[in-house]
C-alpha cells in the first residue's frame, strides 16, 4: 500500500495542506481550509479521497492555533505528528522565499524524508491540558505584574518632583487585581491536582524533593504531561537548557562544555530558583555548591549543575515507587 505524507501549515484563520509520496513527489498541493470545525471536516473528506493509501499527517507545533486540529484528529483517530518548527527549518537547508502553500509542501517533504523519526502524537488528558493553559495564564499575569511594579517604582521616584498620584493609584489598583487573579488561577490548578489521582500522586512524590515547591511541581507535571512526554530526566534537562554538551572538533577546536541556547527559558529560570533554595536546605547540595565554589567554579555554572541534579531527582522519584531520601553532606 502506497504511503502519503500530508504537510499542514497552520495559521490563525486557515491552514494549507500538501500531499507528497515517499519519493517526495507532490501528489496534491495548494489546498486551503478554514481553521474551524467545518473546515476541518472538509479537510477530512479531502483525506478520504486518498483512503486507499496509508496517510500520515505532519504539522508544526504552533500552540493554540493547532489545538483544534489536534483535537479533531485525535477524535477521528487520524495518525498525525507535531514537530518543532525549528527542527523542520534546519532540516530544509538553504531556501529563498516562503508562503503558506510552500511551507505546507516543505513540511510534507520533511515528513517523507524523516518518516523513521516521526512518532504519533497523543493528546494529553483534559485535566493536563487545562493545567498547561492555567500555568501559561499565570506566567502571563506574573510578567505583567512585574512590569507594573517596576513602573510603580519609577513613578514613586517621579512623585518627588511631579504630581503623578493618579497614575500611582491606577498602578496599585491593577497590581492588586492581578494578585487576586494569580491566586484564583493557582486555586484552580490546585483543584485539578487534587481531583486527579494520578496527577496528585506524582505531585506529592516530587514535592518531597528539596527545592521543589508547589508551583514548580505543577509546572513539571504540565511540561512533561505527567512524566509521559520525556523518557528520562536527561531529555527533560535538555529541553530546559540545563544539560551540558561537549563542544570539540578534531585537534584544534576545544570549546567549553556548556548548555545549549535552544531551551525553554521559563523552565530554566524556575529550576534555577529551585536550585537556589536547595543549596540552603539540602546538606548534600550545599556541600557540593561550597566545594565547587572553593575550586574556583563560576557560581552560575554550579547553580546550573544543581538545577540539573534536581531535575534528575524529580524524574527518579516520579518514575519509581520509593520516596525521596534526604542525604547528609
Amino acid at each position: 500500500m502506497k504511503k502519503l505524507f500530508v504537510g499542514i501549515d497552520v495559521s490563525k484563520d486557515v491552514f494549507d495542506a500538501c500531499l507528497v509520496d515517499e519519493q517526495h513527489q507532490i501528489v496534491s498541493a495548494k489546498n486551503k481550509f478554514p481553521n474551524t470545525p467545518t473546515g476541518i471536516d472538509e479537510f477530512c473528506k479531502y483525506l478520504a479521497q486518498h483512503s486507499k493509501h496509508t496517510l500520515w499527517v505532519c504539522m508544526e507545533h504552533t500552540g493554540h492555533y493547532g489545538a483544534l486540529l489536534a483535537y479533531e484528529f485525535n477524535k477521528r483517530s487520524i495518525c498525525f505528528s507535531l514537530v518543532n518548527p525549528l527542527e523542520i527549518k534546519h532540516s530544509i537547508g538553504m531556501t529563498r522565499g516562503k508562503n503558506d502553500a510552500v511551507d505546507a509542501c516543505r513540511i510534507a517533504q520533511y515528513a517523507s524524508s524523516n518518516k523513521h523519526k516521526l512518532e504519533p502524537y497523543k493528546l494529553p488528558g483534559e485535566q493536563l491540558q487545562r493545567l498547561k493553559v492555567l500555568m501559561s495564564v499565570r506566567q502571563r499575569y506574573v510578567k505583567v505584574m512585574v512590569q507594573l511594579k517596576n513602573g510603580l517604582k519609577s513613578l514613586e521616584v517621579l512623585q518627588e518632583s511631579l504630581d503623578v498620584e493618579g497614575a500611582i493609584n491606577e498602578h496599585n489598583s491593577l497590581i492588586n487585581r492581578l494578585e487576586v487573579s494569580v491566586k484564583n488561577v493557582e486555586s484552580q490548578m490546585n483543584d485539578i491536582v487534587n481531583a486527579n489521582h494520578e496527577i496528585k500522586d506524582k505531585f506529592e512524590k516530587i514535592r518531597q524533593v528539596i527545592g521543589v515547591g508547589p508551583l514548580t511541581a505543577i509546572l513539571c507535571i504540565a511540561a512533561t504531561e505527567n512524566f509521559t512526554k520525556f523518557k528520562n530526566g536527561r531529555k527533560f534537562s535538555c529541553h530546559c537548557g540545563l544539560a551540558p554538551f561537549e563542544y570539540t572538533s578534531g585537534s584544534s577546536v576545544r570549546g567549553k562544555t556548556k548548555t545549549s541556547p535552544l531551551s525553554n527559558k521559563e523552565l530554566k529560570t524556575i529550576f534555577f530558583r529551585a536550585a537556589s533554595t536547595a543549596i540552603q536546605h539540602d546538606p548534600q547540595l550545599k556541600s557540593y555548591f561550597n566545594r565547587k565554589v572553593a575550586e574556583g567554579k563560576h557560581k552560575l555554572s554550579i547553580l546550573n549543575a544543581v538545577a540539573n541534579k534536581i531535575v534528575l531527582r524529580i524524574f527518579a522519584v516520579a518514575q519509581r515507587n520509593e520516596p525521596f531520601v534526604k542525604l547528609s553532606a
